[in-house]
C-alpha cells in the first residue's frame, strides 16, 4: 500500500493518518464544505472536497469518494467507523475499481450486516444465541406467535440495524401490536429496509464485546474483552477493559466462540463480537461489527497492539504477526467519550467555536481527537468530539486516572459532558462494579437528578 484515502473525518480520520504516517504510507483527506480547516485535512499529505455539510452529499457519497481516490491515485480506502464503514455496497464498488477496502469483502459485510441471518449463522455454528425469531418476522400475526412461545418483554430490532437505532422494547400483546408497525418504519427510515425480526429481552443485562484480528490466510486471534454496559439510549457512554465480571475462564469460552463466529462467516480485518451475559453470566451473540470500534484504543492500551496498524496490513495481505498464546494483557484501561452536548438540557447537542481549551496527560493517559483552540464544531455530524482513554495497574488507578483527567479538561465554548461523566465514575455501585445496562437511568438520570 502507498497512498490510503481516508473516507471519514473527525478523531478517527486523525487516528487512521497517525498511523499511515507511523508505517510511511501517504494519506488523502476527504472533506465536506464546513470541514476545510478540520484538523484531519491539515494532518494528511493531501486533501480533497468531496460534497456540501450534509452527510448524504459528502461522507456517503460512494461517487465523489471513488472519484476522489481516482484523482489521488489511493491504492486503498479505509472507511474509519460509522458513514460507510459498513456499507457493503460502497466495499463492493471499492473492490469493482481496483481499490483496496481496508475491512473484510463486501460478501461478508452483506452477510453480517443482516442481524438476522448472522444470528441463523451462529446459531448454527453453536455460538449461544439470544432465543427470537428464526430470520425476520413476515407480518404481526408470526410476531404474536413467536412472542407467546418465548415470552415477554422481548425487542423489536431492525434487521439491518445498528448503533441503537430500530430498537424498542415490548412487555405486552397490546405495545406488540401498537409497536410493531412503527419499527418497521422506523427500520426503514434509518437503514432503508423495513425488515425486523424479535430476540428475548435479557433483563439487566452486560454488553461485553470480543475484538478479533482475522488475517486473509485463516489465522484468527482474539484480544480480550471490551465492557460497554454503561450506556443511554442504546449508546456507549463508558467503556473499559478487562470486564469485572469476566474471569480467564469466561474470557477464554467467550473469546472462542467470537473465533468460531469469524471463522464461520470467513470474517478478515479487525472486528468486535457483541454479547451480552446475564445474571448467571450465560452470555449470548448479539451481533458482529464490521469495522474498527469507537472504542478501541482500551484493548490496545491493555495489549499493546495497534489495531489500525493490524487493520492495514491485513488488507496489505501480510500474516498476524502473533499467535493467541503470545497475546499479553496487562492492567486496567478505561474511556470516557467526550460529546459536544447538554446533559441538562435532555443532551442537546452543543455546536459552536471553541474559544480556549486543555486536554489531560500525564502517565498512562491518552486523548483521541480532532479538536483544537479555535476549531468551530459543525451541526451536521456526531457530537463526540473526543475521547479520554487511561491505563492503570488495576481498575482503581484507572477510576483514578480517569477522575483527574476529567478534572483537567478544559473545552471553553460549548457545552460537553464532562459532568455528567464525572458523576458516573464517582458513583459508589459504577466504583464496586455493580451495574448493568439500565445503570444510567437507575442512578443517573433517576427522578429529578441533575448532573451540574
Amino acid at each position: 500500500m502507498n497512498k490510503i484515502l481516508i473516507a471519514n473525518r473527525g478523531e478517527i480520520a486523525v487516528r487512521i493518518i497517525r498511523a499511515c504516517k507511523e508505517m510511511n504510507i501517504k494519506t488523502v483527506a476527504v472533506y465536506s464544505e464546513v470541514d476545510k480547516d478540520a484538523l484531519h485535512t491539515r494532518l494528511a499529505d493531501e486533501a480533497i472536497c468531496i460534497g456540501p455539510a450534509s452527510p448524504k452529499q459528502s461522507y456517503l457519497n460512494i461517487k465523489n469518494i471513488i472519484e476522489a481516490a481516482s484523482i489521488t491515485k489511493a491504492d486503498s480506502i479505509h472507511p474509519g467507523f460509522g458513514f460507510l464503514s459498513e456499507n457493503s455496497q460502497f466495499a463492493k464498488i471499492c473492490e469493482e475499481s481496483n481499490i483496496k477496502f481496508i475491512g473484510p469483502t463486501s460478501k461478508v459485510i452483506d452477510l453480517l450486516g443482516n442481524k438476522s441471518n448472522s444470528k441463523e449463522m451462529m446459531k448454527k455454528e453453536g455460538v449461544p444465541v439470544i432465543p427470537g425469531s428464526d430470520g425476520s418476522i413476515k407480518d404481526l400475526k408470526q410476531a404474536i406467535l413467536i412472542c407467546e412461545k418465548i415470552g415477554y418483554p422481548v425487542l423489536l430490532k431492525a434487521s439491518a440495524g445498528g448503533g441503537g437505532k430500530g430498537i424498542r422494547q415490548v412487555n405486552s400483546f397490546e405495545e406488540l401490536e401498537a409497536n410493531y408497525n412503527i419499527v418497521k418504519q422506523e427500520a426503514k427510515n434509518a437503514f432503508n429496509d423495513s425488515e425486523i425480526y424479535i430476540e428475548k429481552f435479557i433483563q439487566n443485562p452486560r454488553h461485553v464485546e470480543i475484538q478479533i484480528l482475522a488475517d486473509e490466510h485463516g489465522n484468527v486471534v482474539h484480544l480480550g474483552e471490551r465492557d460497554c454496559t454503561i450506556q443511554r439510549n442504546h449508546q456507549k457512554v463508558i467503556e473499559e477493559t478487562p470486564s469485572t465480571i469476566i474471569d480467564d475462564k469466561l474470557r477464554n469460552k467467550m473469546g472462542n466462540a467470537a473465533i468460531k463466529a469469524a471463522k464461520a462467516a470467513g470474517y478478515t480485518s479487525c472486528g468486535t463480537v457483541e454479547f451480552l451475559v446475564d445474571k448467571d453470566k450465560n452470555f449470548y451473540f448479539m451481533e458482529m461489527n464490521t469495522r474498527i470500534q469507537v472504542e478501541h484504543p482500551i484493548t490496545e492500551m491493555r495489549t499493546g497492539i495497534d489495531l489500525v496498524k493490524e487493520q492495514i496490513r491485513i488488507a496489505a495481505g501480510e500474516e498476524l504477526k502473533f499467535k493467541q498464546k503470545e497475546i499479553e494483557f496487562k492492567g486496567h484501561s478505561m474511556e470516557c467519550r467526550i460529546n459536544a452536548e447538554n446533559p441538562i438540557k435532555n443532551f442537546m447537542p452543543s455546536p459552536g467555536k471553541i474559544n480556549e481549551m486543555n486536554l489531560p496527560g500525564g502517565n498512562g493517559i491518552r486523548v483521541d481527537t480532532a479538536i483544537y483552540s479555535g476549531y468551530t464544531i459543525p451541526a451536521n455530524y456526531d457530537s463526540m468530539i473526543a475521547k479520554i482513554i487511561v491505563f492503570g495497574t488495576n481498575r482503581n488507578e484507572a477510576i483514578s486516572k480517569m477522575k483527574r483527567a476529567l478534572e483537567e479538561l478544559v473545552i471553553d465554548g460549548v457545552e460537553t459532558n464532562r459532568d455528567f461523566l464525572f458523576d458516573i465514575i464517582r458513583n459508589p455501585d459504577f466504583i464496586r462494579g455493580n451495574f448493568d445496562t439500565s445503570f444510567i437511568e437507575k442512578n443517573i438520570l433517576k427522578g429529578d437528578t441533575k448532573t451540574k
